[in-house]
């Protein structure tokens, strides 16, 4: 038979509801080791993504040096009358570079 409103009637002495905690103290300890583990994995990612963040920016600032020299190795080189090579279009550039380019 169900309830009033369709449900089957259950009674707590049928052993479907159980308030008892179903983990072992066992169960408890292989979770918590588990856990420590993935929180491991996850700190040692995030070292190596900052390690790789901070390469990464050192990266840039080498080849955003390495352009600056070049263009001025192109500006002292270049004899008067011939057409100088513009930095290429594609190429980003940096604030400050914009600023050099027009002094």
């Amino acid at each position: 038979m169900s309830g009033p409103n369709g449900d089957p009637n259950f009674s707590i002495d049928d052993g479907i509801i159980d308030d008892e905690d179903e983990f072992s103290e066992e169960g408890n300890t292989a979770i918590n080791t588990m856990l420590d583990q993935i929180n491991s994995c996850l700190d040692d990612l995030e070292e190596r993504n900052d390690s790789l963040n901070d390469k990464l920016h050192e990266l840039l600032e080498s080849n955003r040096q390495a352009r600056q020299e070049f263009r001025v190795q192109l500006r002292t080189t270049t004899p008067p009358g011939e057409e100088q090579l513009s930095p290429d279009k594609y190429s980003p550039t940096t604030e400050g570079e914009k600023g050099e380019e027009g002094a």
